[in-house]
């Protein structure tokens, strides 16, 4: 089983952000697979995630609006769009893989 993280880096306040959580060695199509971030000095918290054969998905309050997850099927890869990033937003950001985790990537929103 891999789960891997990847598309972080540097953004200005505003600014656009695609995450994405490449999975393997499970069963993509109906898995749950959730996005979780880790702001400095404080605990991980519920982003969003998209589950089930219809891929359904579900945001905590503090994205909805501004963060949009998608998956590829056929690469076995979850995506979030992230839009009009603040300060705020600024973590390191986990994809939970039908409960395995990937080391995580760095979103840093800063002028």
């Amino acid at each position: 089983v891999q789960v891997v993280e990847s598309g972080g880096g540097l953004v200005q306040p505003g600014g656009t952000l695609t995450l994405a959580c490449a999975c393997s060695g499970f069963p993509f199509g109906g898995a749950i697979i959730r996005w979780f971030r880790q702001p400095p000095g404080k605990d991980r918290e519920f982003v969003a995630d998209i589950r089930g054969k219809a891929g359904l998905p579900w945001y905590a309050d503090f994205v909805k609006g501004r963060f949009t997850i998608f998956r590829d099927i056929a690469r076995s890869t979850v995506y979030l769009q992230m839009q009009n990033l603040t300060s705020e937003d600024t973590a390191v950001y986990y994809c939970d893989g039908n409960g395995n985790w990937g080391p995580g990537t760095q979103v840093t929103v800063s002028s």
